[in-house]
């Protein structure tokens, strides 16, 4: 059976190497970006595969948490039902640290943004729907207040901290769904792809973005991922394993999905 999926930050990198993929496999694909041209140019790319099905493309800044929850609005007018929702879209270096919204970008983006389209998005998804949230090997611990505003970390700090958060709320919403909703998974896609954020972040080419691309698909469709909710796989090793120990603090999980909520009952009218 074919299924929906939409994947962000699919213009380009592991996102895009994904779905095209999943559009060669007939899947049908939903692709968020957000430069326009580069997203009309990567939807028009991605609908000419052969036997290849429409792609739709959905423009937002997922460092803005109004145009995360415009997206939401946008997808849910569109489609009344999603299979998939791969939250790839993140971010290491950025030219500015602080949102319009007062928050830092790089948890803005690679954690709370994530976590609202999620959260807006549920009701399209029945108990056989996938949500895979892309962690990394870099997991630092943090202070859940560290989501309520700027921080004055470097990049690296931040990205660690940030994909630490995303982890824990992703094991978090995916034990407490259980059997209810879709399965929610952390996966490391594998460590020095070749991205523009690897790159950027050490200097170096990385290596095959298939390798990320492979295991991304493979936790949305195959069946070693169908009882996997609130696990976290690492592609490192090639499987599923522990993540950082703040993860497994179930009072500090609480701790964090509780401030991101009070974070976004301020933004998000």
């Amino acid at each position: 059976m074919k299924k929906t999926i939409l994947i962000t930050g699919a213009t380009d990198g592991i996102g895009l190497e994904t779905a095209r993929m999943l559009v060669s496999a007939g899947q049908m694909v939903l692709i968020h970006g957000r430069n326009p041209e580069k997203l009309d140019a990567v939807t028009q790319q991605l609908s000419q595969i052969p036997g290849s099905r429409p792609v739709e493309g959905f423009l937002a800044d997922l460092s803005d948490l109004e145009s995360t929850a415009g997206l939401a609005r946008e997808i849910t007018r569109n489609h009344s039902r999603l299979d998939v929702l791969i939250n790839n879209a993140g971010v290491y270096k950025v030219s500015g640290h602080v949102t319009r919204q007062g928050l830092d970008t790089r948890f803005s983006v690679n954690t709370l943004a994530p976590y609202l389209l999620t959260k807006q998005l549920l009701p399209l998804f029945d108990a056989s729907g996938r949500i895979i949230n892309l962690s990394s090997a870099a997991q630092a611990p943090l202070d859940p207040e560290a989501l309520a505003g700027p921080s004055s970390l470097g990049d690296d700090v931040v990205y660690a901290q940030s994909k630490l958060a995303l982890t824990m709320w992703s094991g978090a919403l995916g034990r407490s769904l259980k059997d209810a909703g879709p399965a929610v998974i952390a996966v490391n896609p594998a460590s020095f792809l070749g991205s523009k954020m690897v790159k950027q972040a050490y200097g170096v080419a990385g290596k095959d973005l298939g390798i990320g691309a492979d295991i991304l698909c493979r936790a949305a469709l195959s069946d070693e991922f169908a009882n996997a909710s609130g696990l976290y796989f690492d592609n490192d090793s090639g499987q599923f394993s522990q993540p950082h120990p703040q993860a497994l603090d179930p009072e500090l999980c609480r701790q964090v999905i509780q401030r991101m909520e009070t974070v976004l009952a301020r933004q998000i009218s």
